[in-house]
């Protein structure tokens, strides 16, 4: 049993988002699928940080899900700023059980066990947002990763967060949810988000005792990253 991840799977099955525009994203679905299979289990779990389908709707996402849903392990899937077919936990949950996508479940406002580790985090903002509307954003969002963080703690292990935008960028520091993860004593916070020149992006840097790994699927070259195995 082992605990993996990779962020920005931007499927698009039923709507025309071709990632395949940009550079090194050719034939991503088939090799996302291939190393997959290759490197994940059905005893496996696998956190996916955010913008996960182009769908607009639950609906339009389906033939999305039914992909994620063919591989193996279970799926824990987060919001990420792409994700427009996102809605409330309580109508997610029921379009996937309606569809019987069980491998699938929602990660928002909670948190999972995986033998000694809990899984946490939410979607996140700009490290740099500076307006009075990301301002909000911000401390919402903040006070997400506290709640699924408490979650996390009821459920005893050690704390893994995810998170969709890097907190930590350029030596600017999004202080609201740098304060939340150092409170609650995270050591490890994966995250997506950002693609191209991946030499000037933050990866496997500490920052007040978290170490921040970049996870989104070309930087990992669409294969599953390893977290940990149990």
């Amino acid at each position: 049993m082992s605990i993996f991840v990779i962020g920005d799977t931007h499927l698009s099955f039923s709507c025309d988002k071709p990632m395949d525009v940009f550079g090194g994203w050719q034939d991503y679905v088939s090799r996302l699928e291939k190393n997959w299979n290759a490197v994940v289990t059905d005893a496996d779990t696998v956190v996916i940080p955010g913008d996960i389908s182009w769908a607009m709707s639950l609906q339009e996402a389906e033939r999305d899900f039914a992909f994620l849903h063919s591989l193996p392990g279970k799926k824990l899937i987060m919001k990420g700023n792409h994700d427009y077919w996102w809605t409330t936990k309580r109508k997610m949950d029921k379009f996937l059980e309606e569809k019987g996508f069980d491998s699938l479940q929602i990660l928002h406002n909670n948190a999972y066990r995986v033998g000694d580790f809990t899984l946490c985090g939410s979607r996140g903002w700009f490290y740099d947002a500076q307006t009075g509307n990301d301002k909000k954003v911000i401390a919402r969002e903040a006070g997400r990763i506290e709640m699924s963080l408490n979650e996390a703690e009821k459920l005893g292990g050690e704390v893994i967060c995810f998170l969709h935008y890097p907190p930590v960028m350029n030596g600017i520091k999004c202080e609201e949810i740098m304060d939340v993860l150092v409170k609650h004593g995270v050591k490890r916070c994966f995250f997506g988000h950002l693609h191209g020149n991946f030499s000037s992006f933050i990866n496997n840097a500490v920052v007040e005792g978290v170490k921040f790994s970049l996870i989104s699927a070309d930087f990992l070259e669409f294969c599953p990253k390893l977290v940990e195995k149990i």
